[in-house]
């Protein structure tokens, strides 16, 4: 798939395609019925599929600190959305100048100057333009003055795995961030089609778990807000050709050691090959408690010594590996 950073990149020939916009916030199951749509007309129309989408995310913009919590950034947008087979991703910068570019002007300058749309596939509540003043209605009149088609998709509905509430829910980003909070894993799933993950380089920290027998792959979040916290049963991809490996994960900041910024800490079971630099994805499979401050280092070290022992026994009750993780 070829990523397109910024509309100064917009060339010539990336004329004609059909288009989606949007955030795409986690590819989960509604973006992706929003995507299968865009791909079939794509194919009957013998033109590129293509997404449009932004960074920062609009919310993030505004509301900086106080933004949702993001479920995916870029690169893992980019790797979700290459799966739905989309050719291009469009990433535009979504600065004040954006911001204040009128429904027309994004509508005239942007879908039809530079992109040639000429399907446009968007959600039933997409907004668009200064003070998101555009409206679905808005595009309908446009596709007509400018000679393209625009469909909006319905909304896909799961139904909860509570026992008590089985009725269809609306997947959104924002009831998988919802479930995420409430550690409902399985729900997130299922709104997500996938286990929820973390990508992440890993980099150099004050390697203080191999003092105590626990070296972890220390992640930078590298984003405002995590929509997940605490101590997690992991699997990780990415650190070994050859296999899966199982861990304990740490979400959080750290307050034992009066860390600041958020971080991913994933100790890798019966793994010993230098991971620095790699790309991990780090799969939350369940949660085994909240992130919480220690008295001394030593008291720390007990409870990650029983985090371990608690996701070992997890992993092997689930038969998640086909030999013991020890």
């Amino acid at each position: 798939m070829e990523l397109i950073r910024g509309i100064h990149n917009i060339k010539s020939h990336h004329q004609g395609c059909v288009l989606s916009i949007g955030n795409f916030d986690g590819v989960h199951l509604g973006h992706q019925q929003v995507l299968k749509k865009l791909c079939e007309q794509a194919k009957s129309l013998s033109l590129p599929a293509v997404v449009m989408t932004f960074e920062p995310q609009p919310m993030e913009f505004f509301a900086k600190q106080a933004a949702p919590a993001r479920l995916t950034r870029l690169r893992d947008k980019f790797v979700q959305l290459a799966k739905c087979k989309i050719e291009r991703l469009v990433c535009v910068n979504f600065n004040q100048d954006f911001a204040n570019l009128s429904p027309k002007d994004f509508i005239r300058d942007l879908l039809v100057k530079r992109l040639g749309v000429k399907y446009l596939v968007v959600g039933d509540d997409f907004c668009f333009g200064k003070d998101r003043k555009g409206s679905f209605s808005d595009l309908l009149e446009a596709g007509k003055e400018y000679g393209f088609e625009v469909v909006s998709t319905q909304s896909f509905c799961v139904v909860s795995n509570s026992l008590a509430n089985e009725l269809p829910v609306r997947v959104s980003s924002t009831e998988i961030r919802q479930a995420l909070a409430q550690d409902d894993l399985p729900q997130a799933a299922k709104m997500l089609g996938r286990d929820y993950s973390i990508n992440g380089r890993v980099s150099h920290g004050r390697k203080l778990g191999r003092t105590i027998g626990f070296p972890t792959a220390n992640i930078p979040l590298k984003r405002n807000v995590s929509p997940v916290s605490g101590v997690y049963v992991v699997k990780v991809i990415g650190a070994d050709k050859q296999s899966i490996i199982g861990g304990v994960a740490n979400i959080g900041n750290r307050p034992t050691i009066n860390g600041i910024r958020q971080q991913l800490e994933v100790h890798l079971f019966d793994f010993k090959q230098n991971l620095y630099g790699k790309q991990l994805e780090v799969v939350l499979l369940h949660k085994l408690r909240d992130e919480q401050r220690f008295e001394s280092f030593d008291l720390l070290k007990q409870q990650i010594e029983l985090d371990a022992q608690a996701a070992r026994v997890w992993l092997l009750e689930h038969h998640m590996f086909s030999e013991p993780v020890c």
